[in-house]
């Protein structure tokens, strides 16, 4: 692949759902985490490995990083910790308490395609976690692992809530970051 066409999916933000106005619990916080994704897919969708790495200094925070982070924190929370599955790779090889920010850092050394791969599929494994708890106790059941203080299981629904949170927040700095490389704005 040449640069000029090693991007990103490109995303039309027309293609996002907004959230149902009147719906239940389990259909309303799926459908708040799907619209987050599909935004941030849309941040950065159709850039460049080049774009893909800029920073809005004083910030070193890139695209490319937070792509990588959001597939982490999703296969984190929801395949490892609520499902119980083991680490993977490229996560479980990691020596993390030498390297924290391993994922921010090593994206630069991922094309568009990997970075695209690796949270399309860290996403499909957190969709595949959901669906098994929903015939059961749905957003009420609890996690294989457990976690916070004290140590306790918690809900599908408050890692789905921590989720929601983790994407707008992200979605927010992808907002300013993409501006700064190509003008392109919006919700």
């Amino acid at each position: 692949m040449t640069a000029a066409t090693d991007t990103t999916p490109a995303v039309d933000p027309a293609t996002r759902v907004d959230p149902p106005g009147q719906a239940g619990e389990v259909e309303t916080l799926l459908a708040y985490l799907r619209y987050h994704r599909d935004t941030f897919r849309w941040k950065t969708g159709g850039l460049t490995r080049e774009q893909l790495a800029m920073s809005l200094p004083p910030s070193d925070m890139t695209l490319g990083g937070m792509i990588k982070h959001l597939a982490l924190v999703e296969v984190g929370w929801f395949h490892e910790f609520f499902g119980g599955g083991d680490e993977l790779e490229p996560w479980a090889s990691v020596d993390w308490a030498n390297d924290p920010d391993w994922e921010w850092r090593t994206a630069l050394d991922d094309s568009p395609a990997q970075l695209s791969e690796i949270y399309e599929r860290c996403v499909g494994l957190a969709d595949s976690a959901i669906a098994q708890a929903a015939p059961g106790d749905g957003l009420g059941a609890l996690s294989a692992k457990s976690g916070g203080e004290p140590k306790q299981p918690m809900t599908l629904r408050w890692i789905v809530t921590h989720m929601i949170e983790e994407y707008a927040r992200h979605n927010g700095h992808a907002d300013l970051i993409r501006q700064s490389i190509d003008g392109d704005t919006g919700e």
